[in-house]
């Protein structure tokens, strides 16, 4: 091989190491319209896709600000499934005899923003647990995990929470022209989260914190406030994700958003999220949520049983950190 190719051959192999998950994506792509003789190329088919992983997006922006800085939120899916029933709480029909609030009818608002405000709020408790208390995050956010799944059924008394209005429904079902609300709702996010990253001098020091904590501490960066702020963050989306989640299903209960923290960590280490902090961008996490995205769907298509699907998606976690601590071997 010549000098030439040779050079060519290496910068191949190097934007191939680079873009991973861009890789991955397209080769998936690919092999699903092969399987479904192009039907999942289709208007509708991506329009599904799309509103389908929309409120898994929300939680996967969260966890991959959180895991850029070195940590981890296993309490994403109970957090999602307590804000989507007390969301749905407030927004109940007030003829509905089984509603928690019966004969009260609340304003539109009041569903949203108690929603939001119940994902902050585990997301500051998250984040003083692991700024001030100085605990694990995995230790921190297992048990905060079970702390909102217990709220949760104490607040439902484990029943569904159902018979919504129709004015609320609209948020999460409707669309404005041809496009849902649903994606349209995560392009924002995605917008403000890209900037926050990239622009502000916040973004920078979650890089730093990831790459190098002590480091961060002794330039100067006040890591305890950086780390509060964070999972505030994560909090905020999560909360987010169970309003919309909410509307979307028209109702709630014990089992809604179930799983989710393993949907959102796979999705975000698929997309170059590392998990050894300081690495990752906001068009990763989305490219991982559309790649675990289009996963399900080859799987429910081919008619593999939910059960092997929790299955496969078990091996892939395990996969996508192991060749990310690979590739960043040379970092730890």
């Amino acid at each position: 091989m010549t000098e030439q190719g040779t050079f060519r051959v290496e910068v191949m192999k190097g934007y191939l190491s680079r873009h991973t998950n861009l890789v991955t994506f397209i080769v998936l792509v690919i092999a699903l319209a092969l399987l479904t003789d192009g039907a999942s190329l289709s208007i509708d088919s991506l329009r599904n896709l799309a509103v389908a992983e929309s409120v898994r997006a929300f939680a996967a922006l969260g966890v991959g600000m959180i895991i850029i800085t070195r940590g981890i939120d296993l309490s994403v899916g109970a957090v999602v499934c307590l804000v989507a029933s007390v969301t749905a709480s407030f927004a109940q029909n007030p003829d509905y005899r089984a509603a928690i609030y019966p004969g009260v009818e609340f304003p539109l608002w009041l569903p949203i923003v108690a929603g939001i405000a119940t994902g902050a709020a585990f997301g500051l408790f998250n984040g003083l647990l692991v700024a001030c208390a100085k605990l694990p995050p995995f230790i921190a956010t297992l048990g905060s995990m079970s702390v909102a799944f217990g709220c949760q059924l104490i607040y439902t008394r484990a029943n569904v929470v159902g018979s919504l209005k129709e004015s609320f429904k609209i948020i999460g079902q409707g669309t404005l022209g041809p496009i849902p609300n649903l994606p349209l709702f995560v392009a924002v996010a995605a917008l403000i989260v890209w900037f926050i990253l990239r622009h502000t001098r916040q973004g920078t020091n979650m890089y730093a914190i990831g790459g190098n904590p002590v480091a961060a501490r002794v330039s100067g960066i006040n890591v305890t406030k950086e780390l509060i702020l964070v999972y505030l963050y994560g909090g905020i989306l999560y909360g987010i994700a169970g309003v919309l989640l909410a509307s979307r299903l028209g109702l709630s209960n014990a089992l809604t958003g179930r799983g989710m923290e393993l949907d959102a960590i796979a999705a975000v280490t698929i997309g170059g999220v590392s998990q050894s902090g300081g690495i990752g961008t906001m068009s990763g996490m989305l490219l991982g949520v559309l790649t675990l995205g289009i996963i399900n769907y080859g799987m429910t298509y081919l008619g593999v049983d939910s059960y092997f699907q929790l299955l496969i998606k078990g091996f892939i976690i395990i996969g996508a950190v192991y060749f990310d601590m690979k590739k960043y071997a040379k970092r730890v």
